[in-house]
C-alpha cells in the first residue's frame, strides 16, 4: 500500500494512519532528508526481525533509529555536554551520531560496544510520525544490503512493497545516505562520509 503525504504540510489524518499501523506492529517506508528509509517502532522486536530479513542484513549489525528531539536523544543515549553542543548545532540534519546507549534501548539495537546510532532528519513527514508515535522508529535505507539506496517511492513499492505494510510517497529523493559520526569519548570520528559535511571533524 502506498499513500501520498504532502512533504511541506503533512496531513494529520495520514500521519495518524501511519502511526496506527506502527502501533499495530507494521514496518513502513518513509522519506528522510537523504533517501527513503524503512522502519518500525524500536520496541517492535518482530518488526525489527522482519527488516533484517527484508534487507538480508546480518543480525550483528544493529539499526540506527530516529528521535523526535534532543531531549529524546538524551533518554536513549548518554549525552555529554560536548555531545549536546554538537547535536544542537547539526541536528536536525543528514547525520547519524553514534553515542553510548542508555538502558532504555532494546538489546537488538545496541552494539557490542554498548553504543547506538541516532538520527533527527530534517524531514517533516518522518518527524511528524515519530512525534505522534511518542518514541523512536528504526531507520535504515530502503534497499537490500549492499545495493544502492532507493530515492523513488514508486520503486520502493515495486521492489519491496510486498514485504512492507506501508510506503509513504513524500516525493522523489536522492540516493544519498547520512554521514555517520561517532562522538564516543567526546572525540568526533567519521565512520561514513555521506551528505552531511564532515569537515569539522578532527
Amino acid at each position: 500500500m502506498i499513500i501520498d503525504i504532502n512533504s511541506e504540510n503533512p496531513q494529520s489524518r495520514l500521519i495518524n494512519k501511519a502511526v496506527e499501523l506502527l502501533e499495530k506492529g507494521a514496518i513502513i517506508a518513509y522519506p528522510t532528508d537523504t533517501t527513503y528509509g524503512i522502519g518500525c517502532s524500536i520496541f517492535n522486536k518482530r518488526g525489527i526481525e522482519r527488516i533484517y530479513l527484508l534487507k538480508q542484513r546480518a543480525m550483528k549489525k544493529p539499526f540506527s533509529f530516529i528521535c523526535s528531539e534532543l531531549s529524546e536523544v538524551a533518554c536513549y543515549s548518554k549525552v555529554s555536554n560536548y555531545s549536546f553542543k554538537i547535536l544542537k548545532r547539526y541536528l536536525p540534519g543528514p547525520y547519524t551520531f553514534v553515542l553510548n546507549a542508555s538502558g532504555v534501548v532494546p538489546d537488538l539495537l545496541v552494539t557490542r560496544q554498548k553504543t547506538v546510532g541516532i538520527r533527527i532528519p530534517n524531514n517533516k513527514i518522518c518527524m511528524a510520525i515519530v512525534k505522534q508515535l511518542g518514541h523512536p522508529i528504526i531507520t535504515t535505507s530502503a534497499n537490500i544490503s549492499g545495493e544502492e539506496p532507493i530515492g523513488d517511492p514508486v520503486q520502493v513499492e515495486q521492489e519491496l512493497g510486498k514485504k512492507l505494510d506501508l510506503v509513504i510517497n513524500g516525493g522523489i529523493l536522492s540516493a544519498d545516505v547520512s554521514s555517520v559520526i561517532s562522538l564516543i569519548n567526546d572525540i568526533p570520528e567519521v565512520l561514513r562520509k555521506g551528505t552531511g559535511d564532515v569537515s569539522w571533524c578532527g
